[in-house]
């Protein structure tokens, strides 16, 4: 267990159990789900798996809870803002996209929450056939107050870009900075604290939940490593809150909300393994090539939603972290490149090394499938002659890729003629 500020335990998909220090002895012994639990408190099963799937991918967490979720008012429509599951809403376009950084709104002119601030980039697929991707981004400068969010849709895999973010989840509380991610999974309650302006990615799946990518020959080690990744310590309040609680529902591309009158973060103890959890993307242990030509951006997998084809990715989160460069005889640069995968790509600081310029921090790029792409002139003259010696690469830099067997489409969020958004088109 991580002890600082905010305390984790470490692993990925393990089983844990956890129970606040204010209330010991909270977690039922030898059984889930006793006739009447410790302290009361209800007993509430989380299932992210069918009942029957195999053991290795059957997920579910047991919370214990001063009061049950089930105990509120009846959910009703809300606006979706920019928040969109319409991919038919703009014609086709397989141009090369880029966007400069996504505008954050002054807290001076309007208050914009982290559900508000919610705009959907571009996707594919179906909500309701549970079979898809979603690349949303926010842009938000305040916190939300007496109100959580729920994907009922798929899990959300959330990228700092600039400002951290508290995340209070059912299952704790989670800092999460720049240069680390979180995974909120499917139907789990969380609200985010922001401290001033505040951007970010966010790469949605439906039907299937991240997983660390296998390793074949790689070995037992390398990429990320379990260990590093780091789940919530249980943590609860018990707060009535006489005007009105909030829990907004994602559910079939819409948003609906419902009232309560307490806090729905009120889970004593829990034990299971379906959580939220983090990661640091310092700690991903990079493989390169050590010889010549290029590898694969496949080696820098940090996790992958796999689809029903082996081999064949719903998305893969992709980074391209600081390394070293010792290749012979070789373009070092990523290759141009067609690609039967959408690649979107975003930067959360530095400068990408294919594209040192118009691709910033905060903004982002979209390669459709089989559109040609690859680095730009200054890149691709620059490394035809320079002197191949080892060298670091991307220091102080760290972009990544949303990669998706899906063909995206993009939204009028992004693109339209009414969009706030600047966006480029880019040739060589």
């Amino acid at each position: 267990m991580c002890v600082c500020l905010f305390q984790y335990m470490s692993g990925f998909g393990n089983e844990f159990s956890s129970e606040d220090p204010r209330c010991p002895g909270s977690l039922p012994e030898g059984q889930n789900n006793p006739q009447v639990s410790p302290y009361g408190l209800y007993a509430e099963q989380l299932s992210g798996s069918a009942f029957t799937c195999p053991r290795p991918a059957n997920k579910r967490s047991w919370l214990y809870r001063i009061l049950p979720s089930v105990k509120h008012k009846p959910f009703t429509s809300v606006p979706c803002g920019d928040l969109t599951e319409n991919w038919n809403e703009v014609e086709p376009d397989p141009n090369q996209l880029r966007w400069l950084p996504f505008t954050i709104p002054k807290a001076t002119e309007k208050k914009v929450d982290f559900v508000a601030g919610l705009h959907t980039v571009c996707g594919a697929g179906d909500a309701k056939s549970r079979n898809g991707i979603g690349v949303h981004v926010y842009t938000c400068n305040t916190s939300m107050v007496d109100r959580c969010f729920n994907n009922s849709d798929g899990d959300f895999l959330i990228v700092p870009q600039q400002g951290e973010i508290l995340i209070t989840t059912e299952f704790g509380k989670m800092m999460v900075e720049p240069n680390e991610i979180c995974v909120i999974q499917q139907g789990m309650c969380f609200s985010v604290d922001v401290f001033g302006e505040t951007r970010g990615y966010i790469l949605e799946v439906y039907g299937a939940h991240f997983e660390l990518p296998d390793l074949g020959p790689i070995g037992a080690n390398g990429l990320a490593n379990p260990r590093d990744f780091l789940c919530p310590v249980a943590w609860y309040e018990d707060r009535k809150v006489p005007t009105g609680y909030t829990v907004i529902n994602k559910y079939q591309g819409k948003l609906f909300a419902c009232q309560q009158d307490f806090s729905p973060f009120n889970v004593v103890a829990w034990h299971g393994n379906y959580t939220p959890y983090k990661y640091n993307l310092k700690n991903f242990m990079v493989i390169n090539c050590v010889a010549f030509d290029h590898a694969d951006p496949s080696i820098f997998t940090v996790l992958t939603a796999k689809s029903t084809r082996p081999g064949v990715a719903i998305a893969d989160f992709v980074i391209f972290p600081p390394r070293w460069g010792v290749a012979d005889h070789t373009f070092r640069p990523p290759y141009y490149h067609r690609n039967c995968m959408s690649e979107f790509m975003g930067l959360i600081k530095g400068h990408y090394e294919a594209k040192e310029e118009g691709f910033q921090p905060g903004g982002a790029s979209l390669h459709s499938i089989m559109t040609p792409h690859g680095p730009d002139v200054d890149c691709f003259e620059k490394n035809s002659t320079a002197e191949l010696k080892p060298e670091r690469v991307a220091e102080g830099t760290m972009a990544f890729m949303f990669e998706s067997s899906f063909s995206m489409a993009v939204t009028n969020v992004t693109i339209g003629p009414n969009s706030p958004w600047n966006l480029n088109w880019r040739g060589l």
